[in-house]
């Protein structure tokens, strides 16, 4: 019996790399999560925040960026089984699709903790 062999690592991570990639060219909201991490990611600089700030926005970072990456894996699978409207892949769809949304309002709402302060600090000394 023939054994199957593996892909090397760099050949994985190769597949990895082009997934992520493929995430950010084709699907809007990716883009749109990748203007967010910039835009916080300034922000942070601007503000100087802190190393706890920032590991806590690099997480937020990825997970956000992890779940619209599997929501389009469901989406691209679902789409592949069927084209006809069936409930089990509008649910599948859409759970996935809201696990990236509940994500994305918790991460905005971690935002304004860690940003309104540097904010209401700035203000004060306009």
């Amino acid at each position: 019996m023939k054994k199957d062999k593996k892909n090397p690592m760099t050949e994985s991570f190769g597949y990895a790399f082009e997934g992520i990639w493929t995430g950010i060219r084709k699907e809007r909201n990716m883009k749109i999560h990748c203007l967010a991490i910039i835009l916080v990611t300034l922000a942070g600089t601007l503000f100087q925040i802190t190393a706890v700030e920032w590991c806590i926005c690099l997480l937020l970072f990825a997970l956000v960026a992890s779940l619209e990456l599997v929501n389009t894996a469901v989406e691209a699978v679902v789409d592949l089984v069927t084209e006809e409207r069936k409930p089990l892949a509008k649910r599948a769809k859409d759970t996935a699709a809201g696990a990236v949304l509940f994500s994305a309002i918790v991460s905005v709402i971690i935002g304004c903790v860690i940003f309104v302060p540097y904010l209401l600090e700035l203000f004060g000394e306009i």
